[in-house]
C-alpha cells in the first residue's frame, strides 16, 4: 500500500489519482506503509525484481526487460584517477538510457489510472523511452522538444516508435512548462520526473548497485544532473533500504552538472536559492536544463548525506567520455561522462582522499549522440583498395 506525500508540508494524497504536485506547490513522493526484506526481491536483476516496493500491480505492468544493467569495475580508470571507481552503465537499457526504468513504472501507472494519452518535454532520452513504452502499451505519446537542441539519434528513436513530436522555438524548461499547463487541463498524463511514480522505477538503480556489490554500501554515489530526478530517486532507494534495516548507512550523494547548465551546483555552492539559467548551453545535451524541477529533492539528498554538487567544463566531460571508451571500453554519451569527470575534480580538490569506493552512474549510451563522438575523435584513415596501400597507411 502506498500514498503520495508532499516533501514540503507533509500533506498526503491517495495513489488513485493523476497528481504531480501538492496543493501548496511542493513536490510529491511515494510513501509505503512498509518496506519488504531482501527475501521479497525475486526474479532476474531488473526493475520488476523489486515489485514489492513499487506502487504498481505487476499484472498490469508494461515492460521491455529494463534494468539489470552492468556495474563495471573500472580498474584502469581507478588507477588513473586514484579512486576505486565502479561504473553503472544505464546506457544498456532497452532504449539506451536510465529513463526506461522510470517509464516502465510511469506508463504502467497510466494504464492503472485509465489514461489514454501520455506526454513529456524532453532533451532526448525521455522522448525515446516514452515513445517505446507508449508503443508497447498501445497508448499515444506526445513529446515537446526544443528545436535543434536534441541529438538526432534520440529524435529518430522517438519518431520510429510512433510518438507525435512537436519542436518548439524555446528551451527545455519552456517545453516542460507548456506540458504541465496542458496536463492541468487534462490534455494528457505527464511522464517527466515531476511525476513521482516515474522516479520509483529509477530508484531501483540503488537496489541493483547494492546487490551487485554483495550488499556492501559504496562510500559515494555520483550522478549527472539535469532535471535532478535521478539523484533524488536513487537517494530515495537507499533511504528505503535503510528504513527496512537492509543497510545501515547511505552513500554520500554527489550531483555533477555541465558548467553551462549548472543552476543546482551554483546554488549549493552559494548556500542560497536556486537561480535558473535562462539560456543553458552545453555539449552534454541530455542535461541542458536551466531550471531543474526536482532541485528541492536533490538538495535534500545532497545535504542529508554530506554530499556535494559541482560542475565540470565541456572540455573536461568530453575528455572523460573519450577516456572511458579507450581505457575501459565503456561507451557513453557526453552527459554520462560528467559523473566520472566530477570524481576526477573531487579527487584533485581533496574532497575524495582515494580510499573511497565510488559508484558513478553513466546515464546514456554512446550511440545516443554519435555526432558528439565523431567530433571528439580523429577522422578515419584513407587508402586505396590494395594491400600495399593499407600497409603503407598503417605505418
Amino acid at each position: 500500500m502506498s500514498r503520495l506525500e508532499c516533501i514540503e508540508c507533509g500533506d498526503s494524497y491517495p495513489s488513485d489519482e493523476a497528481r504531480y504536485t501538492c496543493s501548496c506547490g511542493g513536490l510529491l513522493e511515494v510513501i509505503y506503509e512498509s518496506i519488504p526484506s531482501r527475501s521479497d526481491f525475486s526474479g532476474p536483476l531488473g526493475v520488476w525484481r523489486y515489485s514489492s516496493v513499487l506502487p504498481i500491480d505487476t499484472a498490469g505492468s508494461v515492460t521491455l526487460d529494463e534494468g539489470g544493467t552492468p556495474l563495471y569495475d573500472a580498474d584502469k580508470l581507478s588507477r588513473e584517477i586514484g579512486v576505486d571507481v565502479h561504473v553503472k552503465h544505464e546506457g544498456m537499457n532497452p532504449t539506451g538510457s536510465f529513463k526506461d526504468r522510470g517509464m516502465t513504472v510511469g506508463v504502467s501507472k497510466a494504464i492503472e489510472l485509465g489514461i489514454d494519452r501520455v506526454a513529456c518535454a524532453s532533451t532526448g532520452n525521455t522522448s525515446a523511452a516514452l515513445a517505446a513504452y507508449g508503443a508497447a502499451a498501445d497508448i499515444p505519446a506526445v513529446v515537446l522538444l526544443p528545436q535543434d537542441k536534441v541529438a538526432l539519434g534520440k529524435v529518430a528513436q522517438a519518431l520510429m516508435h510512433g510518438a507525435t513530436l512537436v519542436e518548439l522555438d524555446g528551451n527545455f524548461d519552456e517545453c516542460l512548462s507548456i506540458v504541465r499547463e496542458l496536463a492541468e487541463d487534462g490534455f494528457f498524463y505527464v511522464l517527466n520526473s515531476v511525476n513521482p511514480y516515474r522516479l520509483e522505477g529509477q530508484k531501483t538503480i540503488a537496489f541493483e548497485v547494492l546487490e551487485q556489490l554483495n550488499w556492501e554500501v559504496p562510500d559515494v554515489t555520483v550522478l549527472p544532473v539535469g532535471n535532478a530526478g535521478n539523484i533524488s530517486a536513487i537517494y530515495k532507494g537507499y533511504r528505503e533500504l535503510r528504513r527496512a534495516g537492509i543497510i545501515d548507512e547511505i552513500p554520500r550523494m554527489v550531483g555533477v552538472q555541465a558548467e553551462g547548465a549548472s543552476p543546482l551546483a551554483s546554488a549549493v555552492k552559494k548556500g542560497g536559492p536556486l537561480e535558473p539559467f535562462d539560456d543553458p548551453e552545453t555539449k552534454a545535451t541530455a542535461i541542458r536544463i536551466g531550471d531543474p524541477v526536482n532541485a528541492p529533492k536533490a538538495r535534500i539528498a545532497i545535504e542529508e548525506t554530506d554530499g556535494e554538487a559541482l560542475y565540470v567544463s565541456d572540455d573536461d566531460l568530453l575528455e572523460t567520455q573519450l577516456q572511458l571508451a579507450r581505457l575501459e571500453g565503456i561507451g557513453v554519451e557526453p552527459a554520462s561522462a560528467t559523473s566520472v569527470a566530477g570524481v576526477k575534480r573531487l579527487k584533485e580538490e581533496g574532497w575524495l582522499d582515494g580510499d573511497e569506493k565510488v559508484v558513478c552512474v553513466a546515464t546514456g549510451h554512446l550511440l545516443k549522440d554519435p555526432d558528439a563522438a565523431l567530433a571528439a575523435t580523429d577522422d578515419p584513415l584513407q587508402a586505396d583498395a590494395s594491400t600495399e596501400a593499407v600497409r603503407e597507411v598503417l605505418k
